[in-house]
This record gives structure tokens, sequence and C-alpha cells, in this order.
């Protein structure tokens, strides 16, 4: 489980996120969305550490993340999966080689058990036989899968998606969809989705935070979302669903 309690974020004078407080459960899918600018994907960098917050607390199985020592951080880290938005895969890497990068960087496992490991992420997103091939070879749905074997090489707790339908067609963004459900409730992950995607959102949303010019603007599951009474979540269903 991921804690957030008064998160605040500045850039300059502008106060990107204000006072943003929310739970994100365990073996659920937890959907952030907001239309562009309103600080969703500042927040995703914020729970990763990869942008400071102002003040606040980042809460990961109640370590205070902001506040705990290099070493604490440092095991916190590694027990962070990560799918960035462009897939983010090293060109110059096989497809085996990019999901065994995490393993030789944080793994002390012998060399065999990293490429068993290695062998077992990639059977698990059905991608066994495409370990010799390079990015470039192969198309941009299989690169998303990819990037998810990478991401769970580690076997971690916490599971980032940054966008993971972006630049998809509709049937590969499903498989995707159902990929990253799967893979959820498989590991007891707590996974966090930063998308613009509706159709995902309707289907995969255990729970989902809408951000709304920095704020927490309302928050409920996908069953909920149509009836929130919230005129600016309708508003912005109504712009991303038609």
């Amino acid at each position: 489980m991921i804690e957030i309690k008064n998160l605040n974020k500045s850039f300059a004078e502008k106060q990107v996120l204000q006072n943003v407080s929310a739970t994100f459960e365990k073996g659920k899918c937890n959907l952030v969305i907001g239309s562009s600018g309103s600080g969703k994907s500042v927040l995703m960098k914020c729970l990763v550490g990869l942008e400071k917050i102002d003040s606040g607390q980042v809460l990961f199985d109640n370590r205070d993340f902001v506040h705990i020592d290099y070493d604490e951080r440092k095991q916190v880290r590694r027990e962070i999966g990560m799918l960035f938005q462009g897939g983010a895969l090293f060109d110059s890497l096989t497809v085996e080689e990019n999901v065994h990068f995490p393993l030789k960087m944080f793994s002390t496992d012998r060399t065999s058990e990293q490429m068993d490991r290695v062998n077992f992420c990639l059977k698990r997103v059905n991608l066994e036989n495409v370990g010799s091939k390079f990015p470039s070879e192969i198309s941009g749905g299989m690169k998303k899968r990819v990037g998810i074997a990478r991401a769970i090489a580690l076997n971690p707790d916490y599971l980032f998606c940054d966008e993971p339908n972006s630049g998809l067609d509709p049937l590969t963004s499903r498989v995707i969809d159902e990929l990253i459900t799967e893979i959820t409730e498989e590991f007891n992950t707590t996974t966090i989705i930063n998308t613009h995607d509706m159709k995902s959102v309707f289907k995969m949303g255990d729970m989902v935070i809408f951000i709304y010019k920095g704020q927490k603007w309302w928050t409920g599951d996908k069953t909920m979302l149509r009836d929130s009474g919230n005129a600016e979540l309708k508003e912005f269903l109504d712009a991303y669903m038609f």
C-alpha cells in the first residue's frame, strides 16, 4: 500500500500539487486521471522520487520515502517497477538484455538464476521467442510488453505505469490492460496507472483519483464514475469519451 498525505509541489512560483492525500491499495489497479497540465504526471514523479516534494509524506507500507535514510530509500526503489510511456528500452540491447538490465544492476542472484527470471518474465508477457531481437525489430505493443517484463523483473511490490496505452491501437491496448490487471492480481502489487484512456479506466479502475488543477478533486471506483455528481469530472469524461 502507498499513502500520500498533504503532498505539495511547486515549480518557482507555480504550485502544481496542493495538499493531495490518497491511498493506493495493494493488489488493485489504482488509476490517476486528469487533463493535461492538471499535475498527475508530476504526482507520479513525486511518488517514485524523480521530483522532490515541498512538503507532505509519501509512505510505502508505512516507510516515509521522503525522510528515510539513503540505504532505506535504495531498498524501496528496488521494490519499484516502472513502465515508461515510450517504453524507454535500450535500443542497443536485445529484448533479453533489456529485461536482464535491472537484475544485473540490483540482484545478488547468480547469473543463471537471473536468466531464469528473465525467461520467466518474457514468458509471462507471451514474448518467450523474441529475446534475441532488438527493439527496432518488434512492434509497439511488443515493446510495451517488454517494458512490463523489465518492470516486473525484480518482482516489485509497487508497479507504476505511465500512459501504458499511449500510441497503441485499441486491440493492443486491451491486451496491455489485461496483462497489467493479471500481473497486479497475480503478484499482489500496488499498481498505479497514469492514463488518458477512459476505456482503460472503466475497465481497470479498482480505485480512481481525478486530479483537477493540482488538487484531488474526486476519488471512487470505476462503477461510480458516471454518476459521481462532480461537474468537473463529468466535463472531463465527456471530453475524452466523445
